[in-house]
C-alpha cells in the first residue's frame, strides 16, 4: 500500500510527486497531480499561498523518496496499491462497515430525499406546461401560476443556510418543460450565491422560468437552433426572444424580468443576439440567466449525441468561452457547481468509478458520489460524501462511454441532466439523527 505525507511548501523540490487539493480555477497547472520537474513550478506553487502540499511517496523519484523516508513528516495512508489498482480488501467507503440496521435507515433516508426532489421538480414541470397552455388566452392567470411556483422555490432556498444541488432520477419531470425549470432552479441557486434578496430572486426566477415561453408561437422546426439552418430559418428561431418579451409584457412581469428575457441570449463580448449587446449594456440578472441557459444547453442539447457531461460543459465555458460571460457571475457559478457538478462521471483516487449526485453549493470541492461497488447491489448503494473521506479524491472526469460496461450499467449516467435543491446534510448528521431515535 502506498502512502502520502504533507510537507511545508518551502520543502518542495524537483522529483516530488504532488497532489494539489485545490480547485482547478485556483492554480495554473493542467492537472492536480504531477511530478515537479523545474524550479519554475516550485516558484509557482509557492505563489499559490499554500502552507503545505500533499506528496505521494511511491510516485516520487527514488532519491527524494529515500530522503522523505527519514523525515518526521506524518504519513497518510492511501487506498491505492503500488500497481495503481484498488486494494482488494478495501471497502469502497467507510459506510461498508456500518451495522445493517443503520445502513438500511440511511438508505431509506437517502431514497426519501431523492424522491422528494424528483416530486418537487416533476410538479414544477407540470405547472410550467399548464402556464404554456394558458398564457396567450389568460396571461394574468399564467402569471399568477408562475409567481406562485417561483415564490415557493425562493422561500425554500432562503430558508436554508446551506443547500445541496441534487442530480435527479432519469426521466424526472415533463420532457417539454425540463429546460425552463432547470434554468429556473440553477438561476435561483446562482442568485442566492451572489447575495440576491427575495424580490430580486423572484424577478430572476420569473425571467428564468419564462425566458423561452415565446417558442410556443413558433413552428416546432424553428424552436431549436440547428447547424443546418438557413439564415432565414435562423432568423425565425431568434425571433423567439421577441415573442417571449411580448408574452412577458402581456403577463405584467416586472421590468427587470422582461429585460432579462430580452437579453438571455446576449453575451458579454457582443457575440450574442438579437441586439449584440455587450458588457455594461447587460444587466446582472440578464448575465446570470444567459450563463445558466448556455450551460444547460451544453448538457442537454437537442441532439443527445452532442451532449457534454456537466464537468465538460463547465470546463468548456471556463476555458474557451470565458469572454462571453461576466467574470464575477462565471466565478460564482463555478464555485457553486464545483469542478465536478452533479451528473459528472469520475474516477476516484482508488481507481473506482463514480457518479457525482450532489454538491453542497457552499462547499463544492468535495461532492457526494455513488461509487461502483460490485459487492453492493446498485439499489442498495449508499451515497459517499467525499468531504468525510479526505484521502479519497477525484482523479479525473470521464465520458460515460469510457466506463466499463458493468460500471456503466451500475451508475446509469443520466442522458438528461436535471437538478433540484435540497437542504445540505452530511452523512454524520443523518447517522446522528438515526442514533438519537434508537
Amino acid at each position: 500500500m502506498t502512502s502520502s505525507i504533507y510537507i511545508d511548501v518551502d520543502q518542495l523540490c524537483i522529483g516530488m510527486f504532488i497532489q494539489l487539493e485545490v480547485g482547478w480555477m485556483n492554480h495554473p497547472f493542467p492537472v492536480n497531480s504531477f511530478r515537479i520537474a523545474s524550479v519554475q513550478q516550485i516558484a509557482t506553487l509557492r505563489d499559490l499561498g499554500l502552507t503545505r502540499v500533499r506528496v505521494i511517496l511511491d510516485k516520487c523519484d527514488a532519491d527524494v523518496r529515500r530522503a522523505l523516508a527519514t523525515s518526521e513528516q506524518k504519513e497518510v495512508p492511501s487506498t491505492v496499491t503500488e500497481s495503481g489498482g484498488p486494494v482488494a480488501a478495501q471497502p469502497a467507503s467507510a459506510d461498508a462497515s456500518l451495522p445493517e440496521a443503520m445502513r438500511l435507515a440511511l438508505l431509506a433516508e437517502q431514497n426519501r430525499r431523492l424522491l422528494e426532489c424528483d416530486r418537487r421538480f416533476a410538479q414544477a414541470t407540470r405547472e410550467y406546461v399548464s402556464i404554456e397552455r394558458t398564457v396567450r388566452e389568460l396571461p394574468a392567470h399564467a402569471c399568477a401560476q408562475a409567481q406562485k411556483l417561483v415564490a415557493e422555490c425562493v422561500c425554500g432556498l432562503l430558508a436554508q443556510d446551506e443547500v445541496a444541488i441534487r442530480l435527479l432520477s432519469e426521466g424526472a419531470g415533463e420532457r417539454a418543460a425540463l429546460h425552463p425549470v432547470n434554468v429556473m432552479v440553477a438561476s435561483l441557486l446562482l442568485g442566492k450565491a451572489l447575495g440576491l434578496q427575495s424580490t430580486a430572486l423572484q424577478e430572476l426566477g420569473m425571467a428564468a422560468l419564462l425566458h423561452d415561453v415565446g417558442k410556443i408561437t413558433l413552428p416546432p422546426k424553428y424552436r431549436h437552433p440547428l447547424p443546418t439552418m438557413t439564415p432565414a430559418e435562423r432568423a425565425q428561431y431568434e425571433g423567439h426572444v421577441r415573442a417571449s418579451v411580448a408574452l412577458a409584457r402581456s403577463m405584467g412581469l416586472p421590468d427587470a424580468a422582461v429585460i432579462a428575457i430580452a437579453q438571455h441570449h446576449e453575451m458579454a463580448d457582443g457575440s450574442g443576439f438579437p441586439k449584440r449587446l455587450s458588457g455594461s449594456e447587460l444587466g446582472r440578472v440578464s448575465q446570470m440567466l444567459a450563463l445558466v441557459n448556455h450551460y444547460d444547453r451544453l448538457c442537454n442539447p437537442v441532439r443527445e449525441a452532442d451532449a457534454l457531461t456537466p464537468h465538460e460543459a463547465l470546463a468548456l465555458i471556463f476555458a474557451r468561452r470565458k469572454a462571453c460571460f461576466d467574470e464575477m457571475v462565471l466565478a460564482a457559478f463555478v464555485r457553486m457547481m464545483g469542478v465536478y457538478p452533479p451528473g459528472s462521471v469520475v474516477q476516484l483516487a482508488n481507481d473506482r468509478y463514480a457518479l457525482v449526485v450532489s454538491v453542497n453549493s457552499s462547499r463544492p470541492l468535495r461532492p457526494k458520489v455513488i461509487v461502483h461497488d460490485p459487492q453492493v447491489p446498485k439499489e442498495k448503494a449508499l451515497i459517499l460524501d467525499l468531504e468525510a473521506e479526505p484521502e479519497l479524491s477525484i482523479r479525473r472526469s470521464l465520458k460515460p462511454g469510457q466506463l466499463p460496461r458493468e460500471a456503466l450499467d451500475y451508475l446509469s449516467p443520466r442522458k438528461k441532466i436535471c437538478y433540484f435543491f435540497e437542504r445540505a446534510v452530511s452523512l454524520e448528521a443523518v447517522q446522528g439523527q438515526e442514533e438519537a431515535t434508537q
